[in-house]
């Protein structure tokens, strides 16, 4: 028995969620259905004119016998602005404040469809370059990763700072701390990563950039190179900051202990081109 249109389009939209960046032959989909690739062709037209207009991301077909058709995760501006709003009104309410001026952000860290968004967010600006991992330091870090690695359909690469045996062999490198200029060690399995892969490297939380610039230089050491920098929330004007190109969700403008006030605006996100 027949799969019906409607029964395949629904059931290819969630097959493309499920794979994204995965080169999907039409021989697979015409098996699937036990349908004809003229028919199959048609369904791909609807499904990349609908997810285009609804902002669900991108269907690009791929000529020739090794050819298909992928999906690339992408979301509309207009679309998640409400969404940056929203998060720079939860970042600014006063609970959040900890002493020596931190914000209180495991909440929000923790939620997973904000993580959700955020990485399907992130994962947009990047859907198209050749990533071939996620990498975070441990452990705030972590459930950003995942979700963007989710939409990207990669590995998720978690340096640390100490060393644990079930890690097996690593590599360490110490760095110096943007902000406190202090001394500090990462390192990272050398199991992790192949040589010579393109790696996108997320964090939660950036002031200066020194861990991220540790990550850049461990990086090195396995002749790997990272494709972009992404974080959720950047501290607004830092002097002498140690990363230049990166992604923002969200700026932390100002925070006034005394007050007890947060000012927090959304990033550069919207300004950066993909």
């Amino acid at each position: 028995m027949g799969w019906k249109r409607s029964e395949r389009l629904i059931d290819m939209t969630h097959y493309f969620m499920q794979h994204p960046n995965t080169l999907i032959s039409l021989p697979f989909f015409s098996e699937r259905y036990s349908a004809a690739k003229s028919s199959i062709s048609e369904d791909l037209s609807i499904l990349k004119d609908t997810f285009e207009k609804q902002g669900i991301g991108k269907l690009v077909t791929i000529p020739g016998a090794a050819g298909g058709v992928k999906y690339y995760v992408q979301v509309k501006d207009n679309m998640v602005k409400p969404f940056v709003e929203e998060l720079c009104q939860i970042l600014e309410h006063p609970n959040r404040l900890l002493p020596g001026g931190y914000l209180y952000m495991a909440d929000i860290i923790g939620n997973p469809v904000l993580m959700d968004q955020v990485g399907r967010m992130l994962a947009s600006k990047f859907s198209e370059r050749p990533i071939d991992a996620v990498m975070t330091v441990a452990t705030k870090g972590i459930p950003l990763a995942y979700a963007t690695a989710k939409y990207l359909n990669v590995p998720v690469v978690i340096v640390r700072r100490d060393y644990k045996i079930t890690e097996g062999s690593t590599v360490s490198i110490n760095y110096v701390t943007g902000s406190s200029k202090r001394i500090q060690t990462m390192l990272l399995a050398k199991r992790s990563l192949d040589e010579g892969a393109k790696v996108l490297i997320v964090d939660d939380f950036m002031k200066a950039g020194g861990t991220i610039n540790g990550m850049i230089s461990l990086l090195k050491e396995f002749n790997a190179d990272y494709e972009g920098i992404a974080v959720l929330v950047e501290a607004e004007d830092v002097p002498n900051r140690l990363v230049d190109e990166y992604i923002s969700i969200v700026k932390l403008q100002d925070v006034n202990v005394e007050s007890k006030k947060i000012k927090v605006r959304e990033g550069n996100y919207f300004s950066k081109g993909e």
